[in-house]
């Protein structure tokens, strides 16, 4: 191995020194001269989190297979190394070879979470490569963005050099191929950028003119050049079966967030939750081969050593090959001493069944996500949850063993009430009702019923983009009115409530659905110190309203105002499948009240037909 970047010096003096050393189980070894692109993929977070991505684990496999190219990992410094990082000007380097980030060509930062911007400005500010895409000279990275954050770039649009919109196995073939094109004809930064651009998937900020109007929204958004698209489509896989996917993922030498083998059974989501914009982005359903996921299985298991499996999905239930996967996992490696991890399970006989056999009844708590307390507001959203099959399912549940339950509500949604709020603690009572009805023999000792209350974002590509969100607080004064419901109930000892906090999830919206001019107090709130923001130790909402003061950023104007039904969106450039037409079908319906059938039921006409597979066409003859 090269040597390390740190000495061992700084080692012995941080906090988990083998965050930044690389040197893990099935992590990639090539010589760095022998290929013609260095690919630096970032997670802006502690490595513990960034370990844990899958998507990360799938390009880091996909693109170390290519002969010519070399990809490597990096992750933001804890504070205490950033801190020796940027007083002893050490530059930023990739965990692999250790080199420095800004002597590679790509530098790709994978952004699943508003609250980690001002990470992505440490990483750049240690890795010595301007803030600005403007500023970058020829010898710098080529910095990329992707993930889901890039629904909306356009807060943080002025750090990236391009974005990659939609799922990474589609483009990026193309673009190394252009990339390297371009090197061969000697052509610069600019010529690659702008031929970049005409890739489908690829977003260029530069290359994109936006105006205002005098009433602060955005009113124009035009390409500056005619060879470049006004739409930027998203990319998708649509057979998951032949899709890329590492069989020898790598394996962190400490305790990393999702600590196991993962096995991606499908992409997207039927269920139409009107808030939930993966279920939205992620269209059409699309499934992965119960064969292909079996031999994944005992590959996985065997090059990791892992001893859990954990299926991934936006919602397990709904895989049509559930049943014949689970009890292939349990007959053949749950008496092997593998735990079997299976979240996102509708709560129903046979995967109660399956958690019976695969978990410690007295040890686990069973989920539970109502989203809303009252029926009415299911409805706004399109939950598609009733009463009786909450019930019915905690029931079956405490029948068989259980008595903790875990119950994820929001608060703030569109329409919302005082006694929508307190039916959230209605509802709990309810289901410790039904649990106080089994005999007390056959109880399994005290009910344990923990609320959960985070507070309703109103994201890009959802039908409830066009909502206003509260201001802190009257988020926390929708929390008290729960609090003090829950402290009126029967059962109230059987019932635990804790809430999100409401200043990040203030700034969270300002994020989800800003427009450019928000960088400049992104930019002014890393300056002053915000670093690891969704890490409650470390924010300070202080910094970011005197950032915002400064730029002169109307946090209102972004929150709490509802916006035009004919308002043009920072995001409109972008085609997610999904269309605003169906969006807004989907928000009239949520202020009716207006359930809409999941896609097996009936294609409710979203636009996703139009990718040719998944779900939208499993039926059809």
């Amino acid at each position: 191995m090269s040597r390390l970047a740190l000495s061992d010096e700084i080692l012995l003096t941080i906090d988990q020194p083998a965050r930044y050393i690389g040197g893990e189980l099935n992590m990639i070894k090539k010589d760095p001269a022998s290929v013609d692109i260095r690919f630096a993929m970032c997670f802006p977070d502690v490595y513990e989190i960034g370990m844990s991505h899958l998507g990360i684990q799938i390009l880091y496999d996909m693109f170390n297979r290519r002969s010519d190219v070399y990809c490597e990992r990096v992750y933001s410094p804890w504070p205490d190394l950033s801190r020796i990082m940027k007083e002893q000007q050490i530059p930023l380097f990739a965990l692999e070879t250790q080199d420095p980030v800004k002597a590679f060509d790509f530098l790709g930062i994978t952004i699943q979470y508003e609250m980690c911007y001002t990470n992505i400005l440490q990483v750049l500010d240690l890795s010595q490569i301007p803030l600005h895409a403007s500023e970058r000279g020829e010898d710098m990275p080529i910095v990329i963005g992707g993930g889901p954050c890039t629904y909306n770039p356009e807060p943080i649009a002025e750090f990236f050099d391009l974005f990659y919109i939609g799922e990474g196995e589609i483009s990026y073939d193309a673009l190394f191929a252009l990339y390297k094109q371009c090197k061969k004809d000697g052509l610069g930064r600019a010529d690659f950028l702008r031929r970049a651009a005409q890739i489908p998937g690829i977003y260029v900020p530069s290359m994109y003119e936006v105006t205002y109007g005098e009433d602060g929204c955005l009113s124009a958004f035009t390409p500056k050049y005619e060879d470049i698209p006004a739409k930027v489509e998203k990319q998708l896989v649509m057979n998951m079966t032949e899709a890329p996917y590492p069989r020898k993922p790598l394996v962190p030498f400490i305790k990393a967030t999702q600590d196991r083998v993962v096995l991606e059974i499908q992409r997207g989501c039927i269920r139409g939750c009107r808030f939930c914009q993966a279920g939205m982005i992620y269209r059409p359903t699309r499934e992965k081969d119960l064969e292909q996921l079996k031999a994944y299985a005992y590959e996985l298991l065997k090059s990791t050593g892992h001893e859990e499996i954990s299926l991934s999905s936006l919602s397990s239930s709904d895989y049509s090959q559930l049943e014949g996967l689970v009890n292939f996992l349990i007959d053949n490696f749950h008496d092997k001493g593998v735990n079997i991890s299976l979240p996102s399970l509708r709560i129903d006989a046979f995967s109660l069944d399956v958690m019976g056999k695969v978990q410690d009844i007295k040890k686990s708590s069973l989920t539970f996500a109502p989203e809303a307390g009252s029926q009415r507001m299911r409805d706004v959203i399109n939950k598609g949850l009733t009463k009786d099959v909450i019930l019915n399912g905690a029931g079956q549940a405490f029948e068989g063993g259980w008595q903790k339950v875990k119950l994820y509500f929001m608060l703030g949604l569109p329409t919302e009430t005082v006694e929508d709020m307190q039916a959230i603690a209605e509802l709990a009572n309810d289901i410790a009702v039904r649990y106080y009805e089994i005999p007390k023999d056959q109880r399994n000792g005290k009910c344990q019923i923990t609320i959960s209350t985070s507070f309703f974002v109103p994201k890009p590509f959802t039908p409830l983009q066009w909502a206003p969100m509260c201001t802190v607080d009257e988020y926390l004064g929708k929390a008290k009115v729960v609090n003090e419901a829950v402290k009126n109930q029967l059962n109230r000892k059987s019932i635990r409530y804790n809430w999100h906090e409401a200043d990040v999830t203030v700034l969270e919206g300002v994020f989800a659905r800003g427009d450019r001019r928000i960088a400049a107090a992104i930019e002014r709130a890393y300056e002053k110190g915000a670093l690891f923001d969704a890490w409650s130790e470390y924010f300070d909402n202080e910094r970011w309203l005197e950032a915002f003061a400064e730029t002169g950023i109307d946090v209102a104007f972004y929150t709490l105002r509802q916006r035009e039904l004919d308002e043009l969106f920072p995001w409109d450039f972008i085609d997610a499948g999904v269309t605003k037409e169906f969006l807004l079908r989907e928000w009239n319906k949520a202020c009716e009240q207006t359930v809409t059938p999941n896609c097996r039921m009936n294609c409710s006409g979203c636009g996703a037909r139009k990718y040719g597979g998944g779900v939208c066409f499993e039926n059809k003859n």
